[in-house]
């Protein structure tokens, strides 16, 4: 675990990356980026064969971007810029591949290409309740358990009527909204880990691939085998270069 006196951008130009912080865990998975604001105490892991970018950001810049922790669709536009500014001679001080100058243009238009995003419903709220806490464990656990609210509940002993209500209070959304969202972040990382799309949907608490193909796309906004497929065809990593771009 780590914090920065500056907000941070990462972005996998290939393969799956969770950030953790205080705030929940966000799910970083090709083409999208994940925000960390500054002072948040975190941590990353990568799923996979992952190709990751971090690209710092000044506080003038960091105040147009949210003050809490977000995911965001990359636009092409995003992309190339993450990758222009995290090649490997971003590193070398005697010849460089960009002036100050210009990083300060890309960095610009990077911002104002995410102002421009919506926010994906890839971060996962972390629930302080002591109930909600002891709920969440045994799904983080087994993501393929079926039991309803109410048989979750009499095993820590609280009413349906109150975890519902923590559920919407505490995390802004239904205990099947949360379910749902926590079985999407582990089916993204047995995708990343080399497993189809039937052995995904099983495995994550679906009872047919269709059903896991449908809840995917509303999410990620693509079926799960198309999304294996643009992975394949995604950045390899460039010899030489660094996962920590301290730019802006």
């Amino acid at each position: 675990m780590q914090s920065h006196a500056r907000g941070h951008l990462v972005y996998a130009a290939s393969g799956v990356l969770t950030v953790h912080t205080e705030r929940g865990t966000s799910i970083v998975p090709a083409n999208r980026v994940a925000w960390t604001p500054a002072g948040f105490t975190h941590c990353h892991r990568a799923h996979g064969d992952t190709d990751m970018r971090i690209v710092f950001l000044a506080p003038s810049l960091a105040r147009l971007v949210p003050d809490h922790p977000a995911v965001f669709l990359a636009s092409g536009l995003a992309r190339e810029v993450l990758l222009a500014l995290t090649g490997p001679r971003n590193y070398d001080d005697a010849a460089p591949d960009y002036s100050p100058s210009a990083r300060s243009r890309l960095l610009r238009v990077l911002v104002d290409e995410l102002r421009e995003a919506h926010e994906q419903p890839l971060h996962l709220p972390e629930p302080r309740d002591d109930r909600l806490q002891a709920i969440a464990r045994v799904l983080y656990e087994t993501p393929a358990d079926n039991a309803t609210l109410a048989e979750l509940g009499k095993t820590i002993g609280a009413s349906t009527r109150t975890l519902s209500r923590l559920f919407r209070t505490e995390l802004g959304m239904t205990f099947y909204e949360w379910r749902t969202q926590l079985r999407i972040h582990h089916a993204l990382v047995l995708l990343a880990d080399g497993h189809d799309t039937t052995q995904t949907a099983y495995a994550c608490g679906w009872a047919n691939p269709s059903s896991f193909i449908a809840a995917f796309t509303d999410i990620i906004g693509t079926t799960p085998g198309r999304y294996r497929t643009s992975r394949q065809g995604t950045v390899r990593p460039v010899p030489g270069s660094s996962s920590d771009v301290r730019t802006g």
